[in-house]
């Protein structure tokens, strides 16, 4: 099935590398140029900001899901197709999930992980199905992938990580899965 929705996790920070930013922007315009929705957390600022200005700048659908707390923190995105304000952390991760397909993760601090592991919990119990891409800019995730493989060497993963996540390492790559 075609991905037409996908949420993005990532920072709001831009981070250290240069290369992190150039791939958000690129995987904005990407998913803008194939008419791909994009659900994030309705930040204008780091990574999150990149993706939802370079998507809007191709005519790309965005919309924000930002619970009332951040509005002012994460500097709530104006250009956006739309915003909805919720009153959790909790309802805004539920919204992300179930207005997407599938999921990409970007560099990003600890809210970002909070997004993945929930997610990837998600589709170990089964409450849903989604794909789950990792852009792994730079190698940014090459510890978090290893650290994955050892949990389940360790025995305490239910499925090989290949069956619940796909890492990427440039946006284009993404193409196929769209």
């Amino acid at each position: 099935m075609p991905i037409q929705a996908i949420a993005v996790f990532c920072g709001s920070k831009s981070g250290a590398d240069p290369l992190y930013e150039q791939h958000a922007i690129q995987l904005g315009s990407l998913l803008a140029n194939k008419g791909v929705n994009i659900i994030y957390g309705g930040g204008n600022k780091g990574l999150m900001g990149s993706v939802a200005n370079a998507a809007i700048a191709h005519r790309g659908n965005v919309i924000g899901i930002m619970p009332e707390i951040l509005r002012d923190w994460e500097h709530h995105h104006q250009g956006l197709s739309e915003l909805l304000i919720v009153d959790s952390m909790h309802t805004r991760k539920r919204m992300l999930y179930e207005r997407c397909d599938a999921a990409i993760i970007l560099p990003g601090g600890y809210g970002t992980l909070d997004e993945v592991f929930e997610i990837l919990t998600w589709n170990q119990l089964n409450i849903h199905q989604k794909d789950i891409f990792f852009l792994d800019s730079g190698g940014f995730y090459e510890h978090l992938i290893r650290h994955i493989e050892f949990m389940r060497i360790q025995g305490f993963l239910y499925e090989a990580m290949e069956y619940k996540l796909t890492v990427l390492k440039e946006p284009e790559e993404l193409l196929p899965y769209l």
